[in-house]
C-alpha cells in the first residue's frame, strides 16, 4: 500500500477508473479534516468484498466495514473503493485481509480509533466475522 496525503486528489473526478492488481499498488489518498477538534466518527460499508482463498482460489464475499474517528487527516472514499476492490485477485485469508486492511488505513490516515469488521459468507456451511481494532496509543485489538 502507497501512502499518499495531497490537497490535490488524484483519483476523484479523473474520469476512468482502473482496478489496481493488488493491494500493495494502490494509493490511499487522504484529505485534511476540517474538524480535527472534535470526535465525530465516518463508516464506509462495502456490501460487495471479493477476495480470492489463497488454497482454492475459489472467490470469497463479504461486507467489510470500517468505522473510525479522524485526527487530522480523512480517508478519500474513491481511493479506498479502489483499495477493496484491488482484493479481487488478491489470495488472502479472512484474518489476514482484515488485518491488511487495518494496517493499511492505519498508516494512510493515522486515525484516533478504527475498527475494521468482515463478515464473510458461508463456505462448507460456516460462515465467518473477523474484526481488528486500532487505537492510537494503544494496541491493535482482535
Amino acid at each position: 500500500m502507497k501512502k499518499k496525503t495531497s490537497k490535490k486528489l488524484s483519483l476523484l473526478g479523473s474520469g476512468a477508473t482502473k482496478i489496481p492488481k493488488s493491494p500493495q499498488s494502490v494509493a490511499l489518498e487522504t484529505f485534511e479534516n476540517t474538524h480535527p477538534g472534535r470526535d465525530y466518527e465516518i463508516v464506509f460499508d462495502c456490501p460487495e468484498f471479493t477476495a480470492i482463498c489463497p488454497i482454492t482460489s475459489q472467490p470469497d464475499f463479504g461486507i467489510i466495514t470500517i468505522s473510525y474517528i479522524p485526527d487530522k487527516l480523512c480517508i478519500e472514499s474513491k481511493s479506498l473503493k479502489l483499495y477493496l476492490f484491488s482484493y479481487r485477485n488478491h489470495g488472502a485469508f479472512h484474518e489476514e485481509v482484515i488485518n491488511n486492511i487495518l494496517d493499511d488505513c492505519v498508516a494512510a490516515c493515522k486515525p484516533r480509533r478504527m475498527s475494521i469488521v468482515g463478515e464473510f459468507n458461508p463456505r462448507g456451511g460456516i460462515s465467518i466475522i473477523v474484526s481488528a481494532e486500532y487505537v492510537a496509543g494503544g494496541k491493535k485489538k482482535k
